[in-house]
């Protein structure tokens, strides 16, 4: 099972650029695999601080398909940085906001999530 965090600050969210077994270099929400005894949430926790520098919490899930699940995160504290001489970070090139009228730079997947959220965020208002 895979876990991802989407987290907000302001106008863009936070993702990180790495190489996929195919091959391709792409940007993704930060996260990864869950680890033996180890929840789903603890995973995604662990995964965000390797990936990006950032202590989260899990707001709430917001997607789960495929074998990938999605949350909702806030930063608690910490700030940005790739630890490379973690192991499995090998394959990331860099964590960065991205602002979120960079389209181009989201999947199909992270721009459904991004439009779910926001559009939940409008009727919320």
């Amino acid at each position: 099972m895979i876990v991802r965090a989407v987290i907000f600050n302001g106008e863009k969210v936070l993702m990180v650029k790495q190489h996929i077994k195919t091959g391709d270099v792409v940007w993704n929400f930060p996260g990864g695999g869950v680890e033996k005894n180890e929840s789903p949430e603890e995973a995604c926790i662990r995964e965000v601080k390797e990936e990006t520098g950032y202590n989260i919490e899990i707001d709430q899930m917001i997607n789960r398909f495929k074998g990938k699940i999605t949350y909702l995160a806030t930063i608690i504290d910490g700030r940005l940085d790739v630890d490379l001489n973690i192991e499995g970070n090998e394959d990331i090139l860099e964590a960065k906001w991205i602002d979120l009228s960079e389209k181009g730079k989201f999947s199909t997947h992270a721009r459904y999530i991004i439009r779910c959220l926001l559009n939940q965020e409008d009727s919320s208002s």
